[in-house]
């Protein structure tokens, strides 16, 4: 895959995870996986590597923190939290994807006449 579509894949998944954590809080990966699924209507499958993979990145670049903590069923996990560079960061994503939904709307059904 050439990098310029892993870039805009890479973005993509970093927006669906912080703004997961924004709606739900604190979630350990497969949680977040899994709503990203059932917000898609399960149109987008998420892979549990790439989410592991992501996770690791917005830890590294200080957006999300991560802490274990126990399970729903009981079981030890690290749970991801959005930190305040994360909110920050999460603006300017958003801001963008509408900014590019917007575009692509556009060319997708242009204005007769114009």
């Amino acid at each position: 895959m050439p990098d310029s579509e892993s870039s805009i894949l890479q973005g993509t998944l970093d927006l669906m995870v912080l703004k997961t954590l924004e709606h739900l809080g604190p979630l350990h990966g497969y949680g977040i996986a899994l709503r990203i699924e059932q917000v898609g209507e399960r149109a987008l499958i998420v892979n549990q590597g790439t989410v592991y993979l992501c996770l690791v990145r917005l830890v590294q670049k200080k957006w999300i923190k991560a802490e274990w903590g126990v399970s729903d069923n009981n079981r030890k996990a690290k749970f991801y939290a959005l930190t305040k560079a994360g909110r920050k960061q999460l603006q300017a994503e958003t801001a963008n994807w509408e900014r590019i939904a917007g575009v692509m709307g556009r060319l997708l059904h242009p204005r007769t006449g114009s």
